[in-house]
């Protein structure tokens, strides 16, 4: 059984990307029932499922909640002041619909997909030998990173989340038979947090796909959901503290923001020419190939960034901070250029773009290591050796 909280597919964007991995490789082995949970007015998820691979794919639709601004501050004031994490408060309350789907129902293995649809494990634990939680990221620790980046009073709130989520993790994390984990620095951090978890390595990964060659554009490119806070703050300090020393040093460069939302960045990007976003795009990969360097000037979050893992694919040279690149299977100066501090972060971006057989050199060996570490294949040879999937 595989609970989640999105559909997989279309698998565009991190977390459907990890979800569509995991299901794809159980489905390939067992007979898989799907439960997903659909916001209203969303498509039918069975529909976007690749034909029979799941054996049943049944939808738990959410109860509507208004986008407009009052509605969404009155909704993270009572969640703030309860101590309720968002996206657990979000997903609860469905376990009637749950249950009555399992329907007496017996499974090898139940895996439920992110932090917040933990507390089902109730309601599915009577119906499986093992149960197995995959978290995408530690919430803990990316709202305490999220609360140093951002301003009053969402910093507030992102600590009080911060409080809520590890006290959370410290209840669920180890009742749980297994938790996957994205990086063997997520893994030392879960078992910090429950020391008597058992954690598994299940890495960030995508698709083999063969190398994009568009021709190569005068553009810099940052990929992601745009309404993500880590990838919002990340746009804000690239704009205000890397932008202007990039668009003064290069006057024909552009700066191209990849992925859907844009809206959540409107209005840290307005008002100049020079810097584009697609909105949702079918095929990210294709699109960073076009840039000369990808950036990742991210100073929160958890987890690993499948970005990095896209641009690799990609064939595109990176330049990332160090926590951007938590977590992967980096080389500075080899397969991706690190930097922190903001005018470092631009002189590095200006150096590849200055000179297109190091952009190369780069992009050749984030490609090499995507093909051999980056692949949904190559992270189900790690989750079989693991056996946590297994009867």
């Amino acid at each position: 059984m595989f609970l989640t909280p999105e559909a997989p597919y279309p698998a565009i964007g991190g977390g459907a990307l990890r979800a569509a991995s995991l299901f794809e490789y159980l489905a390939q082995r067992y007979d898989v029932d799907v439960i997903a949970f659909r916001e209203p007015g969303a498509p039918d998820p069975e529909a976007a499922f690749p034909p029979g691979m799941a054996r049943t794919v049944s939808v738990v639709d959410l109860p509507y909640n208004s986008r407009h601004l009052p509605a969404k501050i009155a909704r993270n004031g009572s969640r703030l002041l309860r101590g309720v994490p968002p996206l657990l408060d979000r997903f609860s309350g469905q376990e009637a619909a749950v249950a009555g789907f399992l329907g007496g129902k017996s499974y090898q293995a139940a895996v439920v997909e992110h932090f917040w649809l933990a507390p089902y494990l109730e309601t599915i634990a009577p119906a499986a030998r093992r149960t197995v939680l995959d978290l995408v990221d530690v919430e803990s620790v990316l709202h305490e990173r999220c609360s140093r980046v951002e301003r009053w009073p969402a910093a507030i709130a992102h600590r009080v989340f911060h409080s809520a989520c590890r006290g959370l993790e410290r209840e669920w994390f180890p009742r749980y038979s297994a938790l996957l984990a994205t990086s063997v620095d997520d893994a030392r951090t879960i078992r910090e947090i429950a020391p008597q978890a058992r954690v598994v390595v299940y890495p960030n990964t995508i698709p083999w796909i063969p190398q994009p060659s568009p021709p190569e554009e005068n553009a810099i490119a940052f990929s992601g959901n745009l309404e993500y806070h880590p990838n919002v703050s990340a746009v804000r300090h690239f704009r205000s503290a890397i932008w202007p020393l990039l668009r003064e040093r290069w006057p024909g460069l552009k700066w191209r923001l990849i992925g859907k939302n844009p809206q959540g960045v409107a209005k840290y990007v307005a008002g100049d020419p020079r810097i584009e976003c697609s909105g949702p795009i079918v095929d990210a990969i294709e699109e960073l190939a076009r840039a000369q360097v990808v950036i990742v000037p991210v100073l929160a979050g958890s987890g690993t960034r499948l970005k990095i893992v896209e641009a690799w694919a990609a064939g595109r040279a990176v330049v990332s901070t160090r926590l951007g690149a938590e977590g992967l299977p980096t080389c500075d100066g080899g397969n991706i250029i690190l930097a922190d501090e903001a005018g470092e972060f631009a002189r590095a971006v200006s150096a590849l773009l200055e000179c297109a057989e190091r952009r190369n050199t780069i992009g050749v060996a984030g490609r090499r290591t995507y093909e051999t570490e980056g692949t949904w294949q190559s992270a189900w040879a790690k989750l079989e050796a693991s056996g946590v999937c297994e009867p």
